[in-house]
């Protein structure tokens, strides 16, 4: 699909959590450790991914990121629970 975006909920070196949106989550996450992502991951990496979601649109993928943001934490790790304990047993 040629206009496919993903969500992603990545946590950081320090244990803080950070949702983004990419067509291409490798090569973002990328970014962020080079230290040429976003702000916030600057200083914080490496990142390590613990889900991703993908969206028929870019408006998608920004509807649902700003939603994610918008949860404390709790929820968002309630929210994920599954694939987060998929990704701590994968470590």
């Amino acid at each position: 699909m040629a206009d496919t975006w993903y969500v992603y909920l990545a946590r950081c070196a320090d244990g803080t959590l950070y949702c983004g949106i990419a067509r291409d989550v490798a090569a973002r996450i990328a970014q962020h450790d080079a230290g040429t992502g976003a702000r916030y991951t600057r200083g914080r990496g490496p990142l390590t991914v613990l889900v991703v979601q993908r969206c028929r649109s870019k408006g998608r993928a920004l509807r649902l990121e700003y939603a994610v943001k918008q949860l404390p934490r709790e929820h968002k790790l309630a929210r994920f629970a599954e694939a987060v304990r998929r990704t701590a047993r994968v470590r």
